[in-house]
């Protein structure tokens, strides 16, 4: 890779954390700090359950991540939602194969997904 090619990778990581951090600017202001992916992630999985926040179980965490992550990654193809079961948690269906991706990648595409979840947020006047 040549200098060149280094300075394009590298600012197009420096424009999209600026777009991430100004995508969670919000949320940030709301908790009172600036939240890391995997909290965001967290928190979206609390949103998109609908029950408000409590003290969630270990499982329960877990369960709320994959809502979340499906929930982000529904718009690009990956996942389609299902149903809600009896006690409300919703369920998706994994309708195309993840793409295999290395963790830098994986972020990458996750705060992606992040920034258009909360711009989807602002067009519709919801709020996390």
């Amino acid at each position: 890779m040549n200098t060149r090619e280094w300075l394009i990778l590298c600012f197009m990581d420096f424009e999209l954390e600026k777009k991430f951090r100004d995508a969670i600017r919000p949320l940030a202001e709301q908790i009172g700090e600036v939240p890391d992916l995997e909290s965001v992630i967290f928190l979206i999985g609390v949103q998109e359950l609908g029950q408000g926040v409590r003290n969630f179980k270990k499982d329960e965490k877990l369960q709320l991540m994959h809502i979340a992550v499906c929930t982000l990654l529904e718009p690009y193809g990956y996942y389609r939602y299902e149903k809600n079961d009896t006690d409300g948690w919703p369920h998706f269906k994994n309708i195309k194969p993840l793409p295999l991706l290395n963790e830098k990648e994986q972020k990458k595409l996750m705060k992606e997904a992040v920034i258009d979840y909360f711009a989807a947020l602002k067009h519709s006047d919801q709020k996390i």
